[in-house]
């Protein structure tokens, strides 16, 4: 993804509400399948990381996005912003 890109991202993921929380429960089954079903749904999602989570919010993105074959957009303080291209038909893709 080029900086340009993950800038436009950036800027549609500003005026998205967190779809979850991840906190010293970590990343546990459920929580990669809710957040993968998020993005099959809009491609872009902000998830905010707290401060009880028992890594720093770079390392976790960074292991979420792994597990559900996403890009990390960015880690901006606590909120991490996910992409993922989604495999539905009849779906109105991001342009970026």
């Amino acid at each position: 993804m080029t900086s340009k890109q993950r800038s436009r991202l950036k800027s549609i993921a500003a005026n998205l509400q967190p779809v979850t929380q991840i906190g010293k429960g970590g990343i546990s089954e459920n929580l990669i399948k809710t957040l993968s079903e998020a993005l099959e749904a809009r491609e872009l999602i902000k998830v905010t990381v707290l401060e009880t989570a028992e890594a720093d919010a770079d390392t976790i993105a960074q292991n979420v996005a792994d597990l559900l074959e996403a890009e990390v957009v960015a880690v901006i303080g606590r909120k991490a912003i996910f992409y993922r291209f989604s495999s539905r038909d009849h779906f109105a893709h991001l342009e970026f």
